[in-house]
């Protein structure tokens, strides 16, 4: 499915994610921000407490909340919910909404050469 959105100068063709080593969830180290209901989807999804799942996965930094990452090597790092082997989200029915509007990220507005890079999915 091809996605667009009229304020990115760039198309987004959703099934070339599955060519993809999962590059949008790993990379450098960052914030991979979740809300408070989205935590509560979470634990539901998984099946655990909200207390639990914010204990094992997730870090606070100030008054928000972002998702654990994994080192794999120096400044390589993994979402802590990416499957390395199967290449894919493991909670792709409820991950957040960072995750769901990749790549019309603002931040992508001004850096096209970079998401272009990163992901085979882009198209002019």
């Amino acid at each position: 499915m091809i996605l667009e959105d009229k304020n990115y100068p760039y198309r987004f063709d959703s099934s070339a994610c599955s060519s993809c080593a999962g590059n949008c969830c790993i990379g450098e180290q960052g914030y991979i921000w979740i809300s408070v209901d989205e935590i509560e989807i979470l634990a539901k999804h998984l099946k655990l407490s909200t207390n639990e799942v914010i204990s094992k996965y997730i870090t606070k930094y100030g008054y928000r909340f972002s998702l654990n990452e994994i080192e794999l090597s120096e400044n390589n790092f993994a979402c802590v919910f990416f499957d390395l082997t199967k290449k894919q989200c493991s909670i792709y029915e409820a991950r957040p909404l960072q995750c769901r509007t990749f790549p019309f990220w603002e931040y992508f507005k001004e850096n096209v050469n970079e998401v272009k890079e990163e992901c085979p999915a882009i198209i002019d």
